[in-house]
């Protein structure tokens, strides 16, 4: 795991790094331009501002007009030196104000007849005068330019300042880049780590810390993964528990076949061996039914139970079932009454919705005791058919009743009264195969009532 800690925490951090590297030169580099070019901008208005008062000075006084404007500018110093000429018609200097200092650059190479800029480099070739000319009204030319030094210096400190701040910023970027990879990923290797024990140990008992927020991604991550270990275990659980009692349930009819063979191999009656053949098949149909009833509810989870649909009057079928469980309701004197009302007709597979309902009216009368009674209506909500089954009988206590429809889970812990624990498991499969839903409402010492909700087909 160290080395995959490594190799996921080196990447992020590098893709970390090269992205607020690139950022960073990126906007280093915009900032730039949009600097030098509005220092540029600058210089060239203060180039034209000139040239356009000077051209005025000189329209309305000459060159003497022209030359006070030059001094008087030069000894205010309200403006930067700038280069002033002026070309007669033969293309002959008239007037110059060159600074010593810009003897260096090549005037002589300038372009004398637009107005547009023309530069000429300087002899360090890093330096550059730029130039604006305008022809006046008697043909001669004037020209007013502009070294491009101080826009220089300025970037060059900007480029200094700049790449200090950037180195800064990118080491303490870098610095909480790694910082933040590593609280990143924090629980994806807390996460490993639970994976990992539990691959070890085979224990499933192992969680992930959950930090706040878990609104976070990899935070929800854990939290799932800690909701999905809780499944596992409450599987695991409810898996030992059921082979538990399937242990139970089959040992007692096994029990009986190996007492019931012996007995009838040591008789040596045929008689005697005919009746226990005929417990060892009553015995036998008995476990075939517990693994048919396991098979179909595991069939009908997957979604590969074959149903037969048609069109199923309820009233009809719960009377067919109430008449099938009249004499063992007449043998514990508990009434069972089918309400009246509305018939409810639905598509479905008549034997499967026969089983629903035979093993919820045969709960219900074997947790009733004597002198109770059971009830069943039927109705209509809508396109949903509604059933219920009501008991008086001894209820189901809380902690029970969420898991009354795993399979082969009885509430009854003595297990006084026969049976599989698969009957609701088979009841709620089979209604969510038709596309329905069943539920439970109980109170301990008062009762159940199990709804089932199937949708009402607009063929039917």
């Amino acid at each position: 795991m160290s080395t995959l800690r490594r190799a996921l925490g080196l990447r992020l951090s590098v893709w970390y790094a090269a992205v607020f590297t690139i950022s960073t030169v990126a906007l280093v580099a915009v900032t730039y331009a949009l600097l030098a070019s509005s220092l540029a901008q600058r210089d060239h208005d203060i180039i034209h501002a000139t040239l356009r008062e000077y051209a005025s000075r000189y329209e309305l006084g000459g060159l003497m007009a022209l030359s006070r404007a030059v001094e008087l500018e030069e000894r205010t110093g309200d403006q930067e030196r700038l280069f002033v000429r002026v070309l007669g018609r033969g293309a002959e200097a008239t007037f110059v104000r060159d600074p010593q200092a810009w003897g260096r650059y090549a005037v002589e190479d300038l372009d004398n007849g637009d107005s547009a800029l023309s530069e000429t480099i300087g002899h360090d070739r890093h330096a550059v005068l730029e130039v604006a000319s305008a022809r006046l009204y008697d043909g001669t030319i004037l020209q007013v330019g502009k070294t491009n030094e101080i826009r220089l210096a300025l970037l060059r400190r900007f480029e200094l300042i700049v790449g200090i701040v950037s180195i800064l910023a990118l080491a303490i970027g870098i610095t909480g880049g790694l910082v933040l990879t590593r609280s990143t990923v924090q629980p994806i290797y807390e996460l490993i780590a639970a994976v990992e024990n539990i691959i070890t140990t085979g224990r499933t008992d192992a969680r992930v810390p959950v930090r706040e927020p878990e609104g976070d991604a990899v935070q929800q991550l854990a939290a799932q993964f800690n909701a999905m270990l809780d499944r596992i275990t409450a599987l695991l659980s409810a898996m030992g528990e059921s082979l538990d009692n399937v242990a139970h349930d089959l040992r007692t009819p096994i029990t009986r076949l190996r007492a019931i063979a012996g007995k009838a191999l040591e008789s040596g009656s045929p008689d005697q061996q005919r009746e226990g053949l005929a417990d060892c098949l009553e015995e036998a149909e008995r476990i075939l039914s517990m693994v048919n009833t396991l098979m179909d509810i595991s069939e009908a989870e997957a979604g590969g139970l074959t149903l037969r649909r048609e069109a199923v009057p309820l009233r009809d079928l719960l009377g067919e079932v109430v008449e099938l469980y009249e004499d063992v309701a007449e043998a514990k004197h508990v009434p069972v009454t089918l309400e009246p009302g509305p018939d409810v007709t639905v598509s479905a597979a008549r034997d499967r919705l026969r089983q629903v309902f035979a093993n919820l009216l045969d709960n219900a009368i074997k947790y009733t005791p004597d002198g109770g009674s059971v009830r069943i209506r039927a109705s209509r909500d809508g396109d949903t058919a509604v059933v219920a089954v009501a008991d008086t009988g001894s209820g189901i206590a809380p902690q029970h009743l969420p898991r009354i429809w795993d399979r082969l889970y009885r509430a009854d812990s003595s297990r006084s009264e026969r049976g599989l624990g698969l009957g609701l498991s088979l009841v709620k499969a089979y209604v969510a195969a038709h596309g329905g839903a069943v539920d439970a409402q109980s109170e301990p010492g008062r009762g159940s009532i199990f709804t089932v909700r199937l949708p009402v087909s607009s063929t039917v």
